[in-house]
């Protein structure tokens, strides 16, 4: 049977998959995404969602959030949220 591909709404309540981990790195002071037998290194915006990407904050609450952090239209920020997150669902890294 194959598994349902998860579509990212604005409803959607990501979460990082279990095996997935999002860390800092001391060494080279960046921070990097691990997953089995693979290292993203996600840019300074994009720690800052999944750092709020705890299965209980929906992706429109997270956008309102990052809204009033950077002063930035709700609707860009949502956009741009929607499509890293559906990169990252469509490879395994989040849940909902």
């Amino acid at each position: 049977m194959d598994k349902q591909r998860l579509i990212i709404t604005g409803e959607t309540t990501p979460s990082l998959q279990r095996f997935v981990k999002l860390r800092h790195d001391q060494g080279r002071d960046r921070w990097i995404l691990l997953a089995p037998e693979r290292i993203l290194t996600p840019d300074a915006i994009a720690v800052e969602v999944l750092n709020l990407c705890d299965g209980e904050q929906s992706v429109n609450q997270i956008s309102t959030h990052l809204s009033a952090t950077y002063n930035a239209p709700v609707e860009v920020i949502e956009k741009d949220i929607i499509t890293m997150l559906q990169d990252l669902a469509d490879k395994g890294y989040i849940s909902s």
